[in-house]
């Protein structure tokens, strides 16, 4: 044994004292191979004591050198299926330094060969059910098989989703090297964006793949409070950075991101949308009409019918060619995005009321004639009816919406909270339905992202609730979106009652804190089956934190995100600047007026009430004359020249029903008077001669 370079060991059991016994005979260092334990000894420097159970490791132990003392030995493998493995492990007398490296949650390697299989600990237990403080305690550790780690020629650890070799029964679990978990989580590729830090370490970044985040769709699930807008605010903010050609479209239903980008954003509420009528298809535009509520179908019919008229009359006027460039008389339908007058679709109701047949109809013709006119007087509808002219604003909605020429502002924030409720379905449709448009027709050269907050109103799970072209024009992004570079965010609270068809199309999925079983059950089928465990613990993860998974990530990771600075948290700007005020400092005529859903300039037209005087209680003293301290009507918001006069609504019929035709009264004849006039009293000849007169004509 004078020059043995190499000292091989047959078991764990052999004891240090016949290593060092072997090592006193070579001439230099040698290197001693225990199993799968490799220990450096040497004459002057004999081998120490290494325990096999010895679990305090430290950041510091997890990147040693592979021959620095100390192991990280945490248990074996005695029992394996495939797809997960039971770890048992041994603490000696209540010990608990090794049990203090096991967690839920955490990663440990099983060495198999060469390669080491990453394991994701799920559940913990002793085998007795308790925890004994004078003796040694037996634990068994659930664990998930995620992937493996090989080293390649230059010794560097390099990670696959699959798995070569599966654990043996008694293969040697250790703690996770620092070296591997960077390995894991390392994506090796360009265009990645750190998000935050890694729960299990918070020394690494927590990185996602941009482009599959974007081509594949992604959503952000999470309870209220838990921080969604913030991490989204996050995400986007990496998005926008990464690619200059991608624009994004926000539907905000509480107008919280227009204060998180102030200077990357071009916001849109109600006054400043410009959403026309003539833009929304058939569908779209009759729930408008109705208020959302169950249309009548002959109605539906005769705007079927008369829209398409409606449209070769203004195109007639010259003032657009595009019916006469794109199609024929016979391909004009009510859903062709041609522009067309309020006023001649009035003036065509008008006409066949004015028919002498189609006595039928004439009913549905007045209640539609009824809506459309109590429609444009409507402040809240101003967006759709506001434009003083018609013309073909196309391509200026476009630049509007979506602002191809402006990389300064890649976001577009649609500020929903303003539009009526029950119109706010068919202004997502058209706006989704726009997105899917502009990035098809792009032909590349824009990249549409949409972002839907409380995307379970807009696509809900139920098939009977819900406005079906809205679903459809997601739908339409979620499933053929990615070929044309339209993508799709889903930002929702409860997954549960949100389109199974939608969520299973978002290849990557940020789950935050979920506490309702149906909501874990969502995300748990969205899960590949290797992964399922990691779900267990939705319900206790902490605020702006989330597991991560899909195609954007390697492996399904836990993370915290990034903290945002201040000025660019999401919040709705309008309540934080009335909740920062005093009672004294609200403007209640603004107040007002946001009720009344009145622009500014009408609103100061209106004078505001004023108590009568000689009043000493102002808030027990009722007015002396009650129509007089009323306010004045505000007066009628201005509409465009070409549309049709305001007339005083018809009261309306029941269909099938006309009144009786009035005879003409004869000339000279009086006006009937509230007082009735009795008959003058007959003579007796002349009783008689009506008497004989009536036996006459028998």
């Amino acid at each position: 044994m004078t020059s043995c370079p190499f000292i091989i060991v047959q078991s764990y059991s052999r004891s240090p004292t016949d290593v060092n016994g072997f090592c006193r005979h070579a001439e230099g260092p040698v290197k001693v191979w225990a199993g799968r334990l490799r220990l450096r000894a040497s004459r002057d420097r004999p081998v120490e004591h290494f325990d096999t159970q010895a679990a305090e490791v430290n950041a510091s132990r997890e990147r040693r050198d592979q021959f620095q003392r100390g192991n990280r030995l945490l248990g074996r493998v005695i029992a394996c299926n495939g797809a997960r493995a039971i770890v048992s492990a041994s603490a000696s007398q209540g010990d608990t330094s090794l049990s203090q490296l096991w967690s839920v949650g955490r990663l440990v390697t099983i060495q198999v060969g060469e390669n080491r299989i990453a394991g994701l600990v799920y559940g913990m237990q002793t085998d007795e059910r308790v925890w004994n403080e004078g003796s040694d305690n037996v634990m068994r550790f659930e664990v998930e098989l995620v992937g493996e780690l090989r080293s390649d020629d230059a010794g560097h650890a390099r990670f696959s989703a699959g798995i070569s070799s599966y654990p043996y029964l008694g293969a040697v679990v250790h703690a996770m090297r620092s070296e591997d978990l960077k390995a894991i989580h390392d994506l090796d590729m360009s265009d990645v964006a750190v998000v935050g830090k890694l729960t299990q370490d918070e020394t690494m970044d927590a990185t996602i793949h941009i482009p599959s985040l974007l081509q594949r769709h992604f959503a952000v699930v999470g309870t209220t409070g838990v921080g969604k807008s913030s991490a989204v605010t996050l995400i986007l903010d990496k998005l926008v950075r990464s690619d200059e050609r991608l624009r994004v479209m926000i539907l905000d239903p509480h107008n919280e991101f227009a204060a998180a980008f102030p200077d990357a954003s071009a916001v849109l509420d109600t006054e400043t949308l410009d959403l026309p009528f003539w833009l929304f298809r058939m569908e779209e535009l009759v729930d408008v009409i109705f208020h959302g509520r169950v249309p009548v179908a002959e109605e539906v019919d005769v705007l079927r019918e008369l829209i398409p008229e409606a449209k070769r009359a203004f195109n007639g006027e010259g003032e657009s060619n595009l019916f006469r460039k794109s199609a024929d008389r016979a391909s004009l339908t009510a859903d062709t995005p041609l522009p067309y007058r309020m006023a001649d679709l009035l003036a065509l109701v008008d006409e066949r009321i004015g028919r002498l047949e189609g006595r039928e109809e004439k009913p549905y013709l007045r209640q539609i004639r009824n809506r459309l006119l109590n429609l444009l007087n409507d402040t809240r509808f101003r967006f759709m009816f506001s434009s003083t002219s018609i013309s073909d604003s196309l391509a200026e909605i476009v630049t509007t919406l979506f602002r191809p020429d402006d990389a300064a502002k890649p976001i577009t924030t649609v500020q929903l909270s303003g539009i009526p409720s029950e119109v706010v379905d068919s202004v997502a449709s058209v706006l989704c339905r726009l997105a899917f448009e502009v990035a098809l027709w792009s032909r590349g050269a824009m990249r549409i992202l949409t972002v839907c907050e409380e995307a379970h109103r807009y696509v809900p799970a139920d098939p009977a609730r819900g406005f079906l072209p809205t679903r459809q024009a997601i739908a339409r992004i979620a499933k053929e979106g990615r070929k044309y570079g339209a993508s799709l965010a889903v930002i929702t609270q409860r997954p549960g009652e949100l389109d199974p068809t939608i969520l299973s199309q978002c290849s990557t999925v940020f789950a935050m804190r979920l506490s309702n079983e149906e909501d874990q059950a969502i995300i748990r089928s969205a899960l590949p089956d290797s992964s399922i465990s990691t779900t267990s613990f939705l319900s206790s993860i902490g605020n702006c934190e989330a597991i991560a998974f899909g195609e954007a990530v390697p492996v399904p990771m836990r993370l915290r995100f990034s903290e945002l600075p201040p000025h660019k948290l999401p919040h709705s700007t309008e309540h934080a600047a009335e909740a920062s005020g005093t009672a004294g400092t609200i403007d209640v005529q603004s107040l007002v007026r946001r009720m009344r859903a009145l622009p500014a300039a009408e609103e100061a037209a209106a004078p505001a009430p004023s108590a009568p005087a000689g009043t000493a209680d102002p808030y027990m003293a009722g007015p002396a004359n009650p129509k007089a301290s009323l306010p004045a009507s505000p007066a009628p918001t201005e509409r465009p020249e070409r549309e049709a006069p305001r007339v005083e609504a018809r009261p309306a019929r029941q269909p099938g029903f006309e009144p009786a035709r009035q005879r003409p009264e004869p000339a000279g004849a009086t006006a009937p008077t509230d007082t009735p006039v009795k008959p003058a009293p007959l003579s007796g000849a002349e009783l008689r001669a009506r008497l004989m007169s009536k036996s006459r004509r028998r």
